[in-house]
């Protein structure tokens, strides 16, 4: 993989694309998500991946950041909060004071579930310094499951969510030829002072921390795959020589969806 932009389609989307193209299929509804970059590095910046199983249904064998889509319950309002509300986050992401709760509660509580970091503490200037333990664990899992709500587990830890922990950094909408799609917003983090990820399983069969420009020469080797929206952003991070610059940079949240199209007779994906 050499570039976000061109890149060719398999048999089967192509033919989807040619569908949709003609108006035979319609894309199916996209549904919002979250994804946080977890950073870390004093001086070269790395980024936390996990390469999703080869069975599951979405982005099969890609190395990600940690991320899923909103649960219904992530807009309970019961969510005890700290740092930018919801309708801040709105304001940022042109979306309903609503949406932007469930998009900072999936963001937290997906990455709590998919790396063990939490991006939330008993007031509104700590965080958590530890979250090893079974009783972690069995919380984790629980949330997996959703036998445990989101609101309920900070509630019941005495915990507020840290949305000021969180940085806001794009907008990527799943391609109308895919069979799944996601409206989902990026946030970047860093990962808190004492926390630490683990290989904590589940959709993931494999977790590493690399650095952004790594990540990118692995994947032209062959060595990894990257979705265009996890190349991109390694790109625009492997930018920066630290986490304080990453942090600095202004970003005006534009959405991107990429599109087929068809260049001398062979459909390819682009996003320009």
């Amino acid at each position: 993989m050499t570039d976000v932009t061109g890149l060719p389609l398999p048999v089967e989307l192509a033919a989807r694309a040619r569908d949709l193209l003609a108006g035979r299929v319609e894309p199916v509804p996209t549904r919002d998500a979250a994804t946080v970059v977890i950073l870390r590095g004093s001086t070269t910046p790395e980024v936390y991946l996990l390469r999703r199983k080869a069975t599951m249904a979405f982005a099969a064998g890609a190395y990600v950041f940690p991320g899923g889509s909103v649960d219904a319950r992530d807009t309970d309002q019961a969510v005890a909060w700290a740092g930018p509300s919801p309708a801040e986050w709105g304001t940022v992401f042109n979306a309903s004071e609503q949406v932007a709760r469930g998009l900072v509660c999936a963001a937290v509580r997906e990455t709590f579930e998919e790396s063990g970091v939490l991006l939330a503490g008993p007031g509104p200037e700590s965080v958590v310094a530890d979250t090893t333990g079974d009783d972690w664990e069995s919380d984790r899992l629980a949330l997996i499951d959703r036998s445990l709500g989101f609101a309920d587990f900070l509630a019941r830890r005495g915990l507020v969510l840290r949305s000021d922990l969180l940085k806001p950094w794009a907008h990527w909408i799943t391609p109308e030829i895919e069979h799944r799609r996601f409206d989902t917003r990026f946030f970047v983090a860093v990962l808190p002072e004492g926390q630490r990820t683990r290989d904590v399983g589940g959709e993931a069969d494999q977790v590493a921390w690399k650095r952004p420009a790594e990540a990118i020469e692995l994947a032209h080797q062959g060595e990894i795959f990257l979705m265009p929206p996890t190349y991109h952003t390694l790109s625009e991070l492997a930018a920066h020589d630290s986490v304080a610059g990453i942090l600095a940079e202004h970003r005006e949240i534009v959405p991107i969806m990429p599109r087929a199209v068809e260049i001398q007779g062979e459909m390819r994906l682009v996003t320009r």
